[in-house]
């Protein structure tokens, strides 16, 4: 069944397209891809987010089948990646039936935008002894304004939680020993991914990225540290990032939302609720999917 946008029946074709061109163009600066016809298999090239595979931008054939859905997931398997699609319910209606067909559990996500006619909302005041900034690639806080999404996301909700100062200490140290912050610093250097972080007393309590590709952003892995979550954080980033995309001449910047609740929050940015996005898998790897989504927040489509 087709899921229906909230605010809008009939979505803006042109923003739909606009938005899909970018989906299909922002994973090829860290993969490359596999023809199988109506659907494209994006394969992550070294470490980071395993990809997924997505509807062929410019299809003009027949629509994938449930057949052409378990080619891909053969593939898949094969090459020991997550069994996953991703696409925009609106521009893609006919896809779902297919993936069910297949197998797949399909996951809808409000997408929100704020398109070339949209205001933001202004940045919202910050506790005392908060700045938020954009971090440059050698930062002395980028190690732990990556690693706050991670224990974010480990800990999923709005709520107060136990993770602090330490363990983002512990967490930073991880990601730099891995090889996280370097791989991120040589992306934020190559202009592929901006990333803001909301500091006290230079300690990161909330941080998050939107990876530009021409006139188009996603901002993603807007996560706060659970300690200081309802403090407003997640918001005065997400503005942050806006305004910096905004400044450098991007006309569209769109999220997805984990659910409605989450989504509440990104409208008092200005976003509006403009279509669904949806995410198939397996029902055994939801799990693991989640699992992954902390690990790597930063690439991660949906938060």
């Amino acid at each position: 069944m087709r899921a229906v946008t909230p605010a809008d029946h009939a979505p803006d074709r042109l923003l739909l397209d606009e938005i899909e061109t970018y989906y299909d163009a922002v994973p090829r600066s860290a993969a490359r891809t596999e023809d199988f016809g109506p659907l494209t298999l994006f394969v992550r090239d070294g470490a980071g987010w395993p990809y997924y595979a997505r509807p062929a931008l410019g299809h003009n054939g027949p629509a994938a089948t449930a057949g052409d859905v378990r080619r891909v997931l053969d593939r898949q398997r094969e090459l020991g990646v997550p069994e996953a699609f991703e696409w925009v319910a609106e521009q893609n209606p006919e896809l779902r039936a297919a993936v069910e067909a297949a197998g797949l559990t399909v996951h809808e996500h409000p997408l929100l935008v704020l398109g070339p006619q949209d205001e933001a909302a202004p940045a919202p005041e910050l506790p005392e002894r908060v700045e938020v900034r954009v971090l440059a690639p050698d930062a002395p806080e980028l190690a732990a304004a990556i690693a706050v999404p991670h224990l974010a996301f480990a800990e999923p909700g709005t709520a107060v939680g136990p993770a602090g100062t330490a363990e983002l200490a512990e967490s930073a140290a991880t990601l730099t020993v891995d090889g996280t912050v370097e791989r991120i610093s040589r992306r934020i250097t190559a202009g592929t991914t901006v990333l803001a972080a909301a500091l006290e007393d230079g300690t990161a309590l909330c941080a998050g990225q939107h990876n530009p590709v021409g006139p188009v952003t996603e901002v993603a892995g807007v996560g706060t540290l659970p300690s200081a979550r309802r403090r407003g954080l997640g918001l005065a980033v997400t503005a942050a990032l806006v305004a910096h995309a905004r400044a450098n001449g991007v006309r569209t910047v769109f999220l997805s939302a984990a659910d409605e609740d989450v989504a509440r929050i990104y409208r008092r940015a200005g976003f509006r609720a403009f279509a669904t996005a949806l995410i198939a898998e397996p029902p055994a790897q939801q799990e693991t999917g989640d699992q992954q989504k902390a690990a790597a927040p930063q690439e991660a489509a949906v938060q």
